[in-house]
């Protein structure tokens, strides 16, 4: 355990990476001034903590996204976490994803990425990652008709209250606004009666239909689009390993992989001590938080050879733990592979001589949601095909 002030939370939402190697390298359990709080930075313990909902709960006053959206399968344990859970599970089932999504996603991705390839450079965290994980959502959920932007803007205002929340500040008006306009959206799908949320409304109430939508979203939007960005900043920042993606494209899958691992779009998940209980030596009292980085965990030397490396022939990449582990694994994980897979093809596929522009990215920050700031990409538009060929 160390005894150092630690990190402040400014260093972890910036880049987090050295100060949580140098805290690991002091042990895995580390007090933290400013989380008040424990902080766990390798594999093993995480793993302990994350498997065990009876020792480490998230059904605690202080859970940040309960405190905005209301009770759901994300803050709840138990019986009543089955429940949440079982209400939305079907359509992100893994055969599910594949079967009923597979073919729609392809096709979006190309979509989107159709209608700005003629202009020869983007940004493409804001025009393809971003629109791409809300579409997505949308469509899973039987939102569709929603104004895509609109909802975006919603989510960007309650996910920021949620940030605001694990740095100590209280939930604002705008928050609350955005949490109005998405609940009326949602209430007025489930009153449609038909879908996934109408299929929820069968078996919960609807504060818990909508938080649990809210939850949805959030992990849906927050994981695609901030693997998306990822996976494209690091495939395009390396242009050997481009060259051997493009030239074997079975190995987008292990992009996929190693983006999931190198930078998770989440990078620290809450739990707090039921009971007094000893976690790697260190006394951790009844009621502590006890925050998991999933960062540093996916960075663990002793697992990972060379971890602050992107290397797509990485063997043990899918060791990660992005998606959480135990109960509270992510639902949708299957989705958000799959959608940066096509992602990844589209651009490949209908953006030839796609590259990164110096000086117009920027690297993942944030304290708890982390996906690069900017993802500058230009290509040849001399070299690509007539629009509708591809």
């Amino acid at each position: 355990m160390t005894t150092e002030p630690g990190p402040s939370l400014a260093d972890l939402a910036a880049d987090p990476h050295p100060h949580l190697a140098r805290l690991r390298s002091t042990g895995p359990v580390s007090w933290i001034p400013a989380l008040d709080g424990w902080l766990v930075t390798d594999r093993a313990t995480a793993l302990n903590v994350m498997r065990d909902d009876a020792t480490f709960t998230v059904d605690d006053p202080r859970f940040s996204t309960a405190q905005v959206v209301g009770r759901s399968m994300l803050s709840v344990d138990g019986a009543e976490h089955d429940r949440h859970r079982s209400a939305f599970s079907e359509p992100f089932r893994s055969g599910a994803v594949r079967e009923n999504l597979g073919p729609w996603l392809r096709d979006e991705a190309r979509r989107i990425v159709k209608s700005f390839a003629d202009g020869g450079s983007a940004e493409l965290r804001g025009a393809l990652a971003a629109p791409l994980a809300v579409s997505t959502v949308l469509h899973t959920l039987g939102l569709s008709p929603a104004d895509p932007d609109r909802v975006l803007g919603w989510y960007r205002t309650i996910g920021t209250a949620i940030e605001g929340v694990n740095a100590g500040r209280e939930v604002d008006d705008g928050a609350a606004v955005a949490v109005a306009g998405l609940r009326a959206r949602i209430d007025e799908t489930v009153a449609h009666g038909s879908g996934p949320l109408a299929d929820a409304a069968g078996m919960l109430d609807a504060d818990a239909v909508f938080a649990n939508a809210a939850v949805i979203m959030f992990g849906a939007i927050e994981t695609s689009e901030g693997t998306t960005a990822s996976a494209l900043l690091h495939l395009l920042s390396s242009p050997e390993q481009l060259a051997e993606v493009l030239a074997d494209r079975t190995l987008v899958t292990d992009v996929v992989e190693e983006a999931l691992r190198i930078e998770p779009a989440a990078g620290l998940v809450d739990r707090y001590a039921t009971r007094d209980v000893e976690v790697a030596g260190v006394n951790v009292r009844q009621g502590d938080l006890v925050t998991v980085s999933l960062a540093g965990a996916n960075r663990d030397p002793a697992v990972f050879d060379d971890p602050d490396r992107f290397d797509l022939h990485r063997a043990n990449a899918r060791q990660h733990l992005t998606f959480v582990q135990g109960p509270h694994v992510c639902l949708g994980m299957h989705l958000a592979r799959l959608e940066t897979r096509e992602a990844v093809d589209a651009v490949l596929d209908l953006l030839p001589g796609v590259r990164l522009v110096p000086g117009y990215s920027a690297p993942a920050r944030g304290l708890v949601f982390r996906k690069p700031g900017s993802v500058g990409a230009a290509w040849d538009v001399s070299r690509r095909a007539p629009t509708g060929t591809a």
